[in-house]
């Protein structure tokens, strides 16, 4: 069985075995209850009160019926490409932003905050690289204007809210502009946080006083540190022969989806190759904050290890073309790496749970459960 947490058994060690016995017991003795009472009640207070920091017409724009099927919509296009619904995060004034923030800590553990938030502000520096570019006349003012006419910037992302922030009946938060689409759904205690997608163009900045930023540094890295785990059979079973997909199969605009297993079983992997497994799979669940986290990767856990397979397509090194697949019962997680150029430096990526895309699960657990919804 794959540990809840790598550094658990590291933390663990300078304690003797009759002590360890008894960490263990407080670890796994907290309410988780009451913790998934918190983090709902969390995101519900902190979004009531962001609302109350906006103005009237920004409250028209920003809440729309539960119901209404946009809530279902997602993109990960430039606004310049998909207009979006909802308040622009640039419209807002500072207290409201301040109070946005809080909202998105509630939501998403440290690490998730920062990767969102460094990737609003890369595409302000992709606005600026461009630039540069033009600037070097190592592109054209005419593609100097397609690009602008895409409208990415750190300003251009859009919040809307889908009923009323309570604990009673189902609402939701949508927040997306390039390359972020965060999709929550709330019933009571319950949070769905499916679909999540994240992605960086640069992938890593080459230029300018940004040289070297990599915000999804480790979805990359760890895939590769998979990949070069397993041994040379092994990879014979996980790389697939398909050339490498321009985006994630499971991109909004396509209508397919993946229900087949594909790759190597991870029932074939031994116990370092296991590890490095959950470091990625935990890279993707960890975005979130911790109860959410941890029901998502425990839900792995209670499914099986032996249930989940991985595969692979494309380059072996980094700045390469390069797409691989994390794929289980409960579970998906599709990451492309392309680039315009299909220089490998351009990140798409993906967290699904299945079954519960937009609170698809626990919103029929609500409605079955629910008193008036019996009447």
């Amino acid at each position: 069985m794959v540990p809840t947490d790598l550094n658990f058994t590291a933390m663990t060690k300078q304690f003797a075995p009759g002590a360890r016995m008894i960490f263990v017991l407080i670890y796994f003795s907290l309410p988780v209850s009451n913790l998934s009472a918190q983090a709902g009640y969390g995101v519900a207070s902190a979004t009531d009160h962001f609302l109350h920091t906006l103005g009237v017409d920004q409250l028209k724009k920003i809440n729309h019926p539960f119901t209404d099927t946009m809530r279902l919509k997602w993109t990960n296009l430039p606004v310049g490409l998909v207009p979006r619904s909802g308040v622009q995060y640039g419209s807002l004034s500072d207290s409201s932003r301040i109070a946005f923030h809080e909202v998105l800590t509630s939501i998403l553990s440290s690490q998730g905050y920062l990767k969102l938030t460094s990737i609003m502000q890369l595409d302000d520096i992709l606005n600026a690289l461009y630039q540069q570019s033009f600037d070097k006349k190592e592109i054209t003012q005419e593609a100097l204007r397609r690009m602008q006419d895409m409208k990415w910037a750190h300003e251009n992302y859009f919040i809307s809210i889908w009923g009323k922030p309570d604990n009673k009946d189902p609402w939701g938060i949508n927040f997306g502009g390039h390359h972020i689409a965060l999709n929550l759904t709330l019933t009571g205690n319950s949070i769905s946080v499916s679909p999540l997608f994240i992605g960086t163009d640069p992938a890593q900045v080459k230029s300018s006083k940004y040289a070297g930023w990599r915000i999804l540094s480790k979805e990359e890295d760890y895939g590769f540190m998979l990949l070069n785990f397993l041994s040379a059979s092994q990879k014979a079973r996980a790389i697939l022969s398909e050339a490498v997909p321009k985006d994630i199969i499971t991109n909004p605009k396509s209508s397919q989806r993946i229900s087949t297993y594909y790759g190597i079983s991870a029932k074939e992997f031994n116990e370092d190759q296991l590890a490095v497994l959950n470091l990625l799979i935990q890279e993707y669940t960890h975005d979130f904050e911790h109860h959410t986290a941890h029901r998502l990767y425990d839900q792995i856990v209670k499914t099986g290890f032996d249930k989940v397979y991985f595969a692979w397509v494309g380059g072996r090194e980094r700045n390469t073309p390069h797409y691989y697949i994390v794929n289980g019962p409960d579970f998906l997680i599709e990451y492309d790496n392309v680039g315009f150029q299909n220089d490998g430096n351009h990140i798409h990526a993906i967290l699904r749970e299945k079954g519960n895309d937009f609170g698809e699960d626990i919103l029929k657990q609500h409605y079955l459960s629910s008193e008036h919804h019996k009447n």
